[in-house]
């Protein structure tokens, strides 16, 4: 288990409170949330706040983690993997971006980043529990596109690997070094539009 695992205490108001923290960071931030502010907004005193989680940045990558796993979740409910590469490309690409690229996505990261000497297991369950998830359902389709010959490859984990980065071109490192902080549809359709080109003039058959 975890040093994470082990400091989180699950209980009848757990899903209470993360659904309170959750209101709570998305409009303040993680710097800006103050205890007092999600125990009100989750109903309970900060005594039981503090039952579940000791620390307010466990309390972050829990609604970060939970977050995730969502969104993990709807992208694979919303993709029909029967489609082929040109129509299922670019809507895992849109739902990565829309996460990275979300307010909540940067604040994950910058967290993950500023706590890895003291808590690198943050990272490693906010990996787990999203970006792995994604990845391994990208693994899963490019399997599946490669037997109805749509696609070849002898190695679907670096192509999958490959698209990720793709989908960050040009948009990601702006944002990572605080060039920009928001983009325009068409600047994330250019980049996706990009990256399935790419991906496919190297992979498609």
């Amino acid at each position: 288990m975890t040093a994470t695992a082990a400091k989180v205490r699950k209980g009848r108001k757990f899903d209470q409170v993360l659904d309170g923290a959750r209101e709570v960071f998305m409009r303040d931030g993680f710097e800006g949330a103050s205890v007092d502010d999600i125990a009100r907004a989750a109903g309970v005193s900060k005594a039981t706040l503090y039952s579940y989680f000791p620390d307010k940045r466990l309390l972050f990558m829990e609604v970060a983690t939970h977050q995730c796993r969502r969104q993990a979740d709807k992208t694979q409910h919303d993709i029909d993997e029967a489609q082929p590469p040109q129509v299922v490309l670019p809507q895992i690409a849109r739902a990565f971006l829309g996460f990275i690229l979300s307010d909540m996505g940067q604040r994950i990261f910058r967290i993950c980043v500023a706590e890895s000497d003291r808590f690198p297991e943050l990272g490693r369950q906010f990996y787990q529990s999203g970006p792995m998830v994604m990845r391994a359902a990208l693994v899963g389709y490019l399997d599946k596109a490669i037997d109805r010959g749509e696609l070849a490859t002898d190695d679907c984990n670096l192509a999958a690997d490959q698209f990720a980065e793709l989908c960050k071109a040009d948009l990601w490192p702006k944002l990572l070094f605080g060039i920009r902080e928001t983009f325009e549809e068409d600047e994330i359709a250019r980049v996706i539009d990009g990256a399935v080109a790419t991906f496919l003039a190297r992979y498609g058959t």
